[in-house]
């Protein structure tokens, strides 16, 4: 193997690693690469590598021997244990000043702490969220890389190399220091299953309200797809529906409805939850898929347990219509909810994240990928400080005109007995978020009835607190006034 040579190594040789490297070589960067496995390494230099631009290495130590200084070492194995195995291991190699990328779904607390770490010892970490899954990781994914700072300048240009572009923008930006790249992932992430959940709500409505075949739901996404709701989830969704085994049937209908799910949503629902952001959507999502894995248990229940018998007939255009408006607006509602969340993580954290650059970098190559990223990006743009996507001209005026569509399908779902948990919690969200005076004026006197917990007035100063000895047997005494 040529010594110093390559410009980038890559540990960890599965799906993502692979077509990793062999992007990052199409694009002109010499790669190395390395796994525990070393049939896996041989297998790949022999097969879809050969006589390409990427070297094989067979332990640590050759790899960091093959790399131009500093070096820079992208790390693709499972998140957790494994990448601390990895660091464990090639550290002894590395000199200061070289780069160690994480580009697994780490947890972004874990970024910070290995951030610090090796920043002690001289070297420099960037944690980066990758999302776009093996297509994208071959032709271009959206990458978000956050960490030590002094190493974007070493990573810049073959991390943007790499990456989507949309309109000639790399789909790669810097987003702060620690975890943040990995937070914004995480979010990513979340606001996915939150798309997910609502694309799939509405492909029950569609079945079970206007009873619409496959072929006809096939036409409804493939229309949807041209629009306002263009994404790469409603193209997946158009062309999953038409597509049949070779019994010729649709093999959507073959597949059991227990869904997985590997912890980026659970953990997003966790972060809003330590910072008091209403992540009401995302977190329906998440505990539909656990409420989808009670499987067995809901085949009993059905035996069991009556829904409604009312039949109302429905006009399937004008339905249809009110599905694709209601849909929209949930999702404009998940955004607002997960930029909530990250504004929140950025106060606390001391990030300063570039909410407007994020829209950007997830308008190619990702998941959650859309036109509508576009118009997030034109609203922080005008605004940086905006409180709410909702408060946005251009979203305000949808809002208003489709919440009426939002209110039918949900009360329609309600009539039939349809389970539509993400539509109908946007729906909750956004009654909440713009009704002035909501009922907890009552829940604030009933934790100071039993707790001493006190309250605000409206007639005085915000900030004052008072305590009521409501059952006359209580005494003076308050308790100490804290929010969570």
């Amino acid at each position: 193997m040529a010594q110093n040579n390559a410009d980038i190594a890559i540990v960890g040789i599965g799906v993502m690693g692979e077509n990793l490297a062999l992007n990052f070589e199409s694009k002109g960067f010499t790669t190395a690469v390395f796994d525990i496995d070393t049939n896996k390494v041989k297998h790949f230099v022999e097969g879809r590598a050969k006589g390409k631009k990427i070297v094989g290495a067979y332990s640590y130590a050759e790899l960091a021997g093959a790399l131009k200084q500093p070096r820079t070492i992208l790390i693709m194995v499972q998140a957790g244990k494994a990448v601390d195995a990895v660091i464990d291991a090639i550290v002894p190699s590395l000199q200061p000043g070289d780069i160690l990328i994480d580009g697994g779904n780490t947890h972004f607390p874990d970024t910070t702490r290995r951030v610090k770490a090796l920043e002690q010892k001289g070297l420099l970490f960037i944690g980066t969220g990758v999302s776009g899954g093996e297509e994208g990781a071959l032709l271009g994914p959206a990458i978000m890389p956050g960490g030590s700072v002094k190493a974007w300048e070493h990573v810049k240009v073959p991390l943007q190399a790499i990456s989507a572009k949309v309109d000639g923008v790399p789909c790669c930006d810097w987003l702060g220091e620690d975890g943040a790249g990995h937070f914004v992932k995480m979010v990513h992430n979340g606001i996915e299953y939150g798309d997910m959940q609502l694309i799939c709500e509405t492909y029950q409505m569609m079945k079970s309200v206007l009873g619409l075949s496959n072929e006809e739901m096939h036409e409804a996404f493939k229309d949807w797809n041209n629009g306002e709701l263009k994404s790469y989830l409603i193209e997946i969704t158009r062309d999953i529906l038409n597509v049949k085994d070779n019994n010729g049937n649709a093999v959507v209908d073959t597949i059991l409805d227990k869904a997985g799910q590997k912890g980026t949503g659970k953990w997003t629902v966790v972060t809003a939850l330590d910072t008091g952001m209403p992540l009401t959507l995302v977190t329906e999502s998440v505990l539909a898929r656990c409420l989808s894995a009670l499987k067995d248990e809901r085949i009993a229940a059905s035996k069991k347990l009556y829904g409604p018998t009312s039949s109302i007939r429905t006009d399937k255009k004008l339905f249809l219509a009110e599905l694709k408006k209601s849909l929209y607006l949930a999702k404009i509602i998940s955004y607002a909810q997960g930029f909530n969340l990250m504004r929140a993580a950025a106060k606390e954290f001391k990030w300063n994240l570039n909410f407007g650059g994020i829209a950007l970098i997830w308008r190619g190559g990702c998941i959650i990928r859309s036109v509508f990223l576009n118009k997030i990006n034109e609203a922080f743009v005008v605004n940086s400080n905006l409180d709410n996507l909702l408060l946005d001209p251009f979203f305000n005026k949808i809002a208003n005109e489709y919440q009426q569509s939002l209110r039918n399908v949900v009360a329609e779902a309600a009539q039939r007995g349809v389970w539509i948990p993400a539509l109908s919690s946007a729906l909750m969200y956004y009654d909440g978020y713009r009704t002035e005076t909501l009922p907890h004026n009552l829940l604030q006197a009933q934790r100071d009835y039993f707790g001493a917990h006190q309250y605000e007035r409206v007639d005085k100063p915000r900030g004052e607190f008072f305590h009521t000895n409501w059952t006359g047997r209580g005494g003076e005494t308050a308790s100490t006034v804290y929010n969570v």
